[in-house]
């Protein structure tokens, strides 16, 4: 591809970009130290987690910000020279963030650049949907549309360097790889150099020629793209990157004491236990701090505790040893416990990779919304700005409604509709498909009324157990179990409306941004407290004894994972096996099957069972308290049920002995849930009674409805040769049941722990 208003020129003679010494402070804090490297053609990459430096580099370069050094062009020193002087000698820079001007179209945009014409064309060739959204202003397009305008912009400058900071930031999947093939297609046809500032590290190893990587202002290693591609040991060495796509803390480096004293620090992270203090080495060179310039005490944000050295972190022989020199200053008096040792606490964020998603409607909530991510920034967080509104009001956010939008299974066209209803509707449906399809997902923050609410936890709910959602509303004082469902969302209430900023709206959202910056940083591991694999069981109070005569004798092979049927208590064992964190259930009371046919308060909903239909897990059930349905307190009984037979469980709970008629259809419902599972099933039915108050002498004692029940299971079942019903002599809470429902589990379980068994060999 030629380039924009050019023919490709020749190749430099010198290296296109030549960094040298760079240094830039920002009051005392000294954000680039001595930084240095070259860039002879094609691409180079830098990465490294946030703070370390990367965006205050690119505006150096390009002389957004003072600097002192050497910044070379093409053998032309440009350093010192203004932001538009830098322009015309050659470098174009696309921002994070993008920055658009909302009110001008993508035509009027790039026409405000182009010198001719047909540049603007090539710019289309080279991005299809810009021509396709040429007369879209600037706050309608989706993030990725507005970082190929903004790519698109910077290329009819007719650079000869192309400066772009975080190109992918925010953007889906499928729009990341759009934009890292166009990145592709400059570095190998255009002649232009780019330097990549890249969080992506896949992207940066794609597109990239050589890979920088920023520590502390710093670059402190610089290696061929491939290299680092083929050595995922050395990319967890170096950036905390994992295998398995989780990242870790990077040690800081320790590094040799130049001219001067070396000063040494302990640092102890506030999110991390004593097994995570890590000694840090602070060059003072002539009475000049190199973190802070012109002063030997840190002034970044931290706490000090004037502690000695041997009552901060002990240190073995060994670690004195191999520091050396280190532990000394220039006189070779030991610093280890001197009144000069100093401990420091800060907060460190471990999310690199991960984004805290900030989630709303910004054009009711905005200004909310970006205190929200202002707070989670200040923690270290990479924050992903998404817009819900359906109102079609230009957007601040990084991913506009309309891409949101694009998730729904009949695209945009049904969200934005001329009913609200059906518009918010749309979107929530589309807001949890975006969400499911996001890699970078570290966990969920919003804020809003009861629409705004609404919206944003239909998709929190939808994502696992365990990842971190919090959602500050107007409705978190009273029922929010549509809202919150089997999910661990937090709820926070408002306190005042969610409409502006003031001296309380103020502390509760920054609270709530607070809770998520601790959980995103001090995630923890599913098994980290138990390696035994879960399994689910429900129980409900009339079938307490048996689910309890289980757990006793599988709990040493198993973390049993026992749910209240309560109606939220089934949805939730089945959101963890949906979460894949469930090996199995035993699912002993399937009495929330008898509340959704009949009409009592504890249903699970119509879905209940559905999960196994989708997942191939081992399920043994049984008719556990299908002889009731369940009220509230006496006087809460519907009027047309008054006449039936009623027992006072306790001063809140009434409950209701099911019919004949009634258990036929609750056999029926569950029968057809038994067929369409696609794992190994096991169904015992307790020929002796189904619950505590369901045997001779008790008040719902009912052999007829008890025989219709079971005969429709039984006649509707279809048995394989791993779907297996089993009627037994004896009642539910019999210890005999209880020894066959755990030769059942053993039974259907086998084959997969041997399997699990061979996968962890």
């Amino acid at each position: 591809m030629a380039l924009f208003g050019r023919d490709k020129p020749a190749a430099p003679t010198g290296p296109l970009l030549e960094v040298r010494d760079l240094d830039v402070y920002y009051g005392r804090a000294h954000a680039l130290q001595a930084v240095s490297f070259t860039l002879p053609q094609g691409v180079l990459g830098l990465v490294g987690r946030n703070g370390m430096g990367k965006t205050t580099l690119c505006n150096a370069i390009t002389g957004l910000v003072p600097a002192t050094g050497s910044v070379r062009l093409a053998g032309e020193e440009i350093l010192g020279l203004t932001p538009n002087e830098i322009t015309r000698r050659g470098i174009a820079y696309v921002p994070q963030g993008r920055r658009m001007w909302p009110s001008l179209t993508v035509d009027e945009t790039l026409r405000l650049v182009a010198k001719h014409k047909r540049e603007i064309e090539r710019v289309y060739a080279m991005f299809p949907r810009l021509a396709e959204r040429k007369s879209n202003g600037g706050a309608q397009l989706s993030g990725g549309e507005q970082q190929m305008l903004a790519i698109g912009r910077a290329l009819l400058l007719e650079p000869k360097l192309l400066v772009m900071d975080e190109p992918t930031e925010g953007l889906a999947p499928v729009i990341v790889e759009q934009v890292a093939q166009a990145l592709r297609h400059l570095a190998s046809d255009s002649g232009i150099g780019i330097l990549l500032i890249e969080q992506n590290l896949g992207v940066a190893l794609e597109v990239a020629d050589r890979i920088g990587v920023m520590v502390n202002g710093r670059i402190a290693h610089e290696m061929a793209a491939h290299a680092l591609a083929a050595d995922s040991a050395l990319q967890e060495k170096l950036l905390g990157v994992r295998s398995n796509g989780e990242e870790e803390e990077a040690e800081p480096e320790i590094l040799p004491p130049d001219t001067g004293v070396a000063r040494v620090f302990t640092v102890r992270r506030e999110h991390a236990g004593a097994d995570a203090t890590q000694l840090l080495v602070e060059r003072t060179i002539a009475g000049i701090n190199q973190w802070n310039a012109g002063t030997t005490t840190p002034s970044f944000p931290r706490r000090r505790e004037s502690r000695a050295w041997d009552d901060a972190a002990p240190r073995s022989g060994a670690e004195k040893e191999a520091l050396g020199p280190r532990l000394r200053g220039d006189d070779g008096v030991s610093n280890e416990g001197g009144s000069g040792a100093e401990v420091f606490t800060f907060p460190v964020a471990a999310t690199t990779g991960r984004a805290a998603y900030v989630a709303g409607t910004f054009d009711t909530k905005g200004r909310e919304l970006q205190y929200l991510k202002q707070c989670l920034e200040k923690r270290g967080l990479r924050v992903v700005t998404v817009d819900l509104a359906t109102s079609g009001k230009p957007s601040a956010a990084n991913v506009h409604p309309r891409e949101v939008a694009r998730h729904h299974p009949q695209g945009e066209k049904a969200v934005f509709t001329d009913d609200r209803g059906s518009a918010v509707t749309g979107m929530a449906l589309a807001f949890e498909r975006f969400l499911l399809s996001r890699r970078d997902l570290g966990g969920v923050l919003g804020a809003g009324g009861s629409g705004g609410t609404a919206l944003v936890t239909q998709g929190m709910r939808a994502l696992p157990v365990g990842l971190p959602k919090v959602m500050v509303s107007t409705m978190a004082s009273g029922d929010t179990r549509p809202y919150v469902g089997p999910s661990d969302i937090c709820m926070m209430y408002s306190v005042t409306d969610v409409s502006g900023l003031n001296r309380i709206s103020e502390r509760v959202l920054a609270n709530a941004a607070n809770a998520l910056a601790g959980m995103l940083s001090h995630a923890a591991s599913a098994q980290a407290s138990n390696s035994k694999p879960a399994i689910g069981l429900s129980m409900f109070g009339v079938t307490t004894p048996c689910v309890q005569a289980v757990t006793r004798q599988l709990s040493d092979r198993y973390d049993c994972l026992v749910f209240h049927a309560t109606g939220v208590g089934g949805q939730s064992m089945e959101k963890l096996a949906d979460s894949g964190l469930l090996e199995g259930v035993i699912d002993v009371s399937t009495t929330e099957v008898a509340d959704e046919i009949v009409g009592g308060v504890l249903s699970a909903g119509p879905a209940r069972l559905d999960v196994f239909a989708r997942h191939a897990l081992p399920y043994v059930g049984s008719c556990g308290a299908l002889d009731m349905a369940n009220f509230g307190a006496w006087d809460t009984v519907p009027e047309r049920f008054r006449g039936r037979r009623l027992y006072r469980h306790n001063p809140s709970v009434t409950l209701m002995r099911t019919t004949a008629e009634e258990c036929k259809a609750i056999g029926e419902f569950i029968a057809r849930k038994l067929n369409a599972m696609q794992g190994p099933v096991r169904f015992l039915i307790p020929e002796g009674g189904v619950s505590a108050i369901d045997k001779p002498g008790q008040p719902f004692h009912d052999p007829e409805a008890d025989r219709a029940l079971f005969a429709a299971i039984e006649s509707n079942f279809r048995p394989g040769a791993d779907r297996k019903l089993q009627r037994l002599p004896h009642h539910i809470n019999d210890e005999a049941f209880a020894q066959a429902l755990i030769a059942a589990w053993d039974d259907v379980a086998a084959p997969r722990t041997g399997t699990r068994a061979a996968a962890l060999a």
